[in-house]
């Protein structure tokens, strides 16, 4: 039966490094975006006989094959195995074992043996495939596996929190989530559909209703939510953009004012859009505040935080650039004419794109959450912003795909209108200067590296 074995050093003693496998969360942030795997039951954790069903895309998202896992050979501290139940596998035992090492570290090692269907027939014909996918997992989960305990052992001695999140289902939302529990974090979201079992708290920001005892306990707010700014901006949609921020953020501040203990912290979501487009222009966060619709609901939506900063919340702003992750947002809209070598530059090419992996996103607002004397507006972009053109070419080179079709500037505002000028067409040559200065470190710095991590190349 062939094998895989991967086995990596990993910053924190065995039992710590068991225990972030065995929280809530960790199965999130151990599959990569390019796979977007959906978990479809979930019963008991890690321990033996628990099983966890998911559902995989194959083909590009043309057929889905579900897998059944149940949990075996649980020994605490130590390590546990996955065996497929139902899959397309004719085998498959995947054993995590976490060793110790004398000076306090440890060695994981992921072991996997699997049988394809066929046998040696189908490992003439697909072992090879399997056997390069597997690498680059295996890449993918150390990787992250490693950063995220780096980034947990700098709070180590922190209490633990108990966060509320508004848009926890969405992109970053469901990202920080999965950071914030394998971190030993407990997570409640805020949302419009709450569910009991999950520990939901109820709101309807558009009615202005949120039960300031609902939020009895939470130590800190991460308030992510909003309406889709990259769609067409009809008259309603341009209402709804503005809407679910500012009576969204004022809902939520109103209530946290109301609590006879308030939270200590709240992170609130805005947008590089602050900005304006500034062309070439240099911008750190002691910029001014540019013009057109998006510098004004960001003017409008970071103006709500204001009374919970007055009622002694410590207010942090994150002013987010583009994200980078295959499964959402710009770059998930753009794959499918790279990967068919046809993307190319867009309009002239020479606005600027400030970016930010999916990875150093999560990362940045923990860290905002984390450290006390963060306060005040931060740019969440990396400290590499591109031009548009440069974005496609590095984009054609990851994927080895050409990118050289460039889509003329009618065309995307005949498809998109306003919104095109203003997002597509428009840009900000955005620095995180504040946020270098708190002592925040990329693990993407750089636009190919945080491409080849979120599309495992």
């Amino acid at each position: 039966m062939p094998q895989f074995i991967r086995r990596s050093p990993m910053p924190v003693s065995a039992q710590a490094l068991f225990d972030w496998h065995e929280r809530d969360g960790a199965f999130e942030r151990l599959t990569p975006g390019w796979q977007q795997t959906r978990v479809v039951s979930r019963t008991g954790g890690i321990t033996n006989g628990s099983r966890v069903e998911v559902e995989v895309p194959l083909l590009g998202g043309l057929i889905h094959q579900r897998l059944l896992m149940e949990h075996r050979n649980y020994v605490a501290g130590s390590q546990f195995t996955d065996a497929m139940i139902e899959g397309p596998f004719s085998a498959w035992v995947h054993t995590h074992t976490m060793e110790p090492v004398a000076d306090g570290t440890s060695i994981l090692e992921d072991r996997l043996e699997y049988a394809l269907p066929m046998g040696a027939l189908g490992d003439a014909a697909a072992g090879w495939f399997v056997r390069q996918q597997l690498e680059q997992l295996f890449d993918f989960r150390h990787a992250r596996t490693r950063a995220d305990l780096d980034l947990h052992m700098t709070h180590a001695n922190a209490p633990r929190l108990t966060v509320a999140i508004t848009g926890g289902t969405g992109l970053i939302g469901r990202a920080l989530t999965g950071l914030l529990r394998t971190g030993g974090h407990t997570v409640r979201w805020i949302t419009r559909e709450p569910r009991a079992d999950r520990g939901d708290i109820g709101w309807n920001p558009a009615t202005g209703s949120l039960d300031p005892a609902a939020l009895a306990g939470i130590d800190a707010v991460v308030h992510l939510a909003g309406a889709n700014v990259g769609e067409r901006w009809t008259p309603e949609h341009k209402r709804a953009i503005v809407d679910s921020r500012v009576q969204g953020t004022r809902t939520l501040v109103r209530a946290l004012c109301a609590m006879s203990i308030p939270p200590k912290v709240l992170v609130s979501g805005s947008a590089i859009g602050y900005y304006g487009d500034a062309g070439s222009t240099v911008l750190d966060e002691s910029a001014q505040r540019g013009s057109g619709f998006l510098a004004d609901v960001s003017r409008d939506w970071e103006g709500e935080t204001a009374p919970a900063a007055q009622v002694g919340v410590r207010v942090a702003i994150a002013r987010t650039g583009i994200v980078l992750s295959p499964t959402g947002g710009a770059l998930a809209k753009m794959l499918p004419a790279f990967q068919f070598g046809l993307g190319g530059p867009l309009g002239s090419g020479r606005q600027f794109m400030s970016w930010i992996s999916l990875d150093d996103e999560v990362a940045a607002l923990y860290f905002l959450l984390m450290n006390e004397a963060c306060s005040g507006p931060y740019n969440l972009t990396a400290p590499t912003p591109v031009t548009n053109a440069e974005f496609g070419q590095t984009l054609g080179s990851v994927l080895n795909r050409p990118a050289f079709l460039p889509v003329p500037a009618f065309a995307l505002t005949a498809l998109f209108g306003e919104m095109a000028g203003a997002t597509i067409l428009g840009g900000q040559r955005v620095l995180p200067g504040r946020l270098q200065q708190a002592g925040f470190r990329f693990r993407h710095p750089d636009l190919a590296g945080a491409l080849r991590f979120e599309l495992g190349r």
